[in-house]
C-alpha cells in the first residue's frame, strides 16, 4: 500500500503485527475486536499525523473490527468519504439496509473508480447472501475496498 512516508512510518507497528492479508477476515463481524490490535490503534489515533484525520481513524478501527469506534467517527464526517466509511461499517455489522442507505448518500466516490468492477450495492447484496459461507473472493474485495479508500484518504490529507 502506497502511503505518505510519515503515515507509513506511524502505521508500521500495526501493519507489521496485523498485515492486510490477515485483517478483516469476517464479512460480518460477530466477535469482539482483538484487544492486542485495538490497543495498537488506540496508540496510533493519538499520533499527530493521524489525530486530526477522522476518516483515516475510522478506517483504522474498521481494520481491527472495532465497528463501534469506527461508527462514532464516520457518523461525524459529513461528506461522501464519511458516508463511505459509514456504509462499510454497517455492512460489516450485518445491517444491510442501513449500509445501502449510506452508500446512496455516498453517490459515486472518486475512490470507487480505482476498484475494478466495484458496485457497492451489489457487494452489500452479495455479502448478505453469502455472509455465513466462506467467501474468499468477497473478503478479498472487502480488503481492496478498505485499502483503496484508506489510501485515497491518506493521499488527500482527509
Amino acid at each position: 500500500m502506497e502511503l505518505p512516508a510519515a503515515l507509513r512510518e506511524a502505521l508500521r507497528p500495526l501493519f507489521d503485527a496485523f498485515p492486510l492479508e490477515s485483517a478483516m477476515e469476517s464479512l460480518v463481524v460477530t466477535a469482539a475486536p482483538p484487544q492486542n490490535f485495538t490497543g495498537l490503534v488506540e496508540d496510533l489515533v493519538g499520533v499527530p499525523v493521524l489525530s486530526a484525520r477522522p476518516a483515516l481513524c475510522a478506517g483504522l478501527w474498521l481494520y481491527v473490527d472495532d465497528l463501534e469506534r469506527s461508527h462514532v467517527l464516520s457518523q461525524g464526517i459529513d461528506d461522501s468519504t464519511g458516508s463511505f466509511w459509514h456504509g462499510i461499517m454497517h455492512r460489516r455489522e450485518g445491517d444491510f439496509s442501513n449500509s445501502h442507505y449510506w452508500f446512496r448518500r455516498v453517490g459515486t466516490h472518486p475512490a470507487m473508480k480505482s476498484i475494478p468492477g466495484y458496485d457497492a450495492h451489489g457487494f452489500i447484496d452479495e455479502v448478505e447472501r453469502r455472509r455465513a459461507q466462506k467467501a474468499p473472493d468477497l473478503v478479498a474485495l472487502q480488503r481492496k475496498e478498505w485499502e483503496t479508500l484508506f489510501t485515497w484518504c491518506a493521499e488527500r490529507d482527509v
